[in-house]
């Protein structure tokens, strides 16, 4: 069974074959984010190191979305898998566990309804044509919900109105926040109200506040989208997830490789509040995008396009 990578460390530290073998693999991990290029040799012990680990549980460990040392669990994945890095299509590999075997957050229901009384009902009922206005209220009435949602919005608003003043780091760092700490039936509540219209769909496009989150002054090319999210262990991680639960198949009835549109819409919520953080194109349709662009691409346009198309035109999300 896979085990959490922060646990299969420190079973591999205290070993001291594992923890030779780990120490190379840290060397060539290390090498691999300074853009160091490897001289044959240097490659061949990198990768004889990863398979001197084969039957180390460390090969085999996930983390967990929601767990509190989660950036370190992820480097020690991509120490181990950096081997796998060379691209964003060699990215197959998810280090994060099955959803299906992760805890699931239930909301209490029967809590939920005792507040939902009196004048809150009633403007619940007011809010019924207004799905996104409905799931704010919705959200107001857990006090995590609200805590985090308030924590985000008032980091990403600051600045408004100026030219590139919001720190964009907070911003993210926020929104990652709320969509990891907060039950999925209240984010994903917010994010994919249905709306019937374009009132509707403003407030759904600027959940995330896009002025901070998500939209730059002029768009960046995708590939220097990509280059930022690969130097990122939290966004490498996200985008590897997103391509393993929303790899189109055009062959596939639903266009999806797994069958699996909730896996999918976790890992795409997954992606915002990362560098390479999507989100609703428009007032009036549930299109979304990346903000880039693959103009002067060059001769990497073909790469640069399989990029945006898998957040344009991928019938799985």
């Amino acid at each position: 069974p896979s085990s959490d990578c922060v646990v299969a460390e420190q079973l591999c530290l205290s070993d001291s074959t594992c923890n030779a073998t780990y120490r190379t693999l840290e060397n060539c991990a290390l090498a691999k984010t300074r853009l160091l290029s490897l001289d044959h040799s240097s490659r061949v012990r990198c990768l004889n190191a990863e398979l001197d680990l084969r039957n180390s549980s460390l090969l085999h460990c996930k983390c967990h979305r929601r767990m509190k040392r989660q950036e370190h669990c992820l480097r020690i994945f991509w120490t181990v898998h950096s081997s796998t890095t060379d691209g964003y299509f060699n990215l197959e590999t998810s280090p994060y566990e099955n959803p299906a075997n992760e805890e699931h957050w239930k909301t209490d229901y029967n809590k939920l309804a005792a507040l939902v009384s009196g004048k809150t009902c009633s403007q619940l009922a007011r809010d019924a044509t207004n799905p996104c206005l409905r799931a704010t209220h919705i959200c107001n009435l857990s006090k995590k919900c609200f805590r985090l949602r308030t924590d985000y919005a008032s980091i990403c608003t600051k600045g408004a109105g100026s030219e590139d003043v919001c720190d964009r780091r907070k911003c993210h760092r926020g929104l990652r926040s709320f969509f990891e700490k907060v039950p999925e039936d209240f984010t994903k509540r917010i994010l994919f109200c249905p709306c019937q219209d374009e009132f509707c769909g403003e407030r759904r496009r600027k959940t995330i506040v896009p002025d901070c989150s998500f939209q730059y002054n002029t768009k960046p090319n995708c590939l220097w989208l990509l280059d930022s999210c690969l130097e990122d262990h939290i966004c490498k991680s996200r985008l590897a997830d997103f391509q393993q639960n929303c790899q189109p198949v055009g062959m596939s009835p639903d266009g999806c490789s797994l069958h699996n549109h909730a896996a999918c819409l976790q890992a795409y919520m997954g992606m915002i509040g990362t560098p390479m953080t999507p989100n609703y194109v428009s007032n009036s349709s549930v299109a979304v995008s990346l903000w880039c662009t693959c103009e002067n691409s060059g001769n990497q346009k073909e790469k640069c396009d399989q990029i945006l198309g898998m957040f344009e035109s991928n019938k799985c999300l």
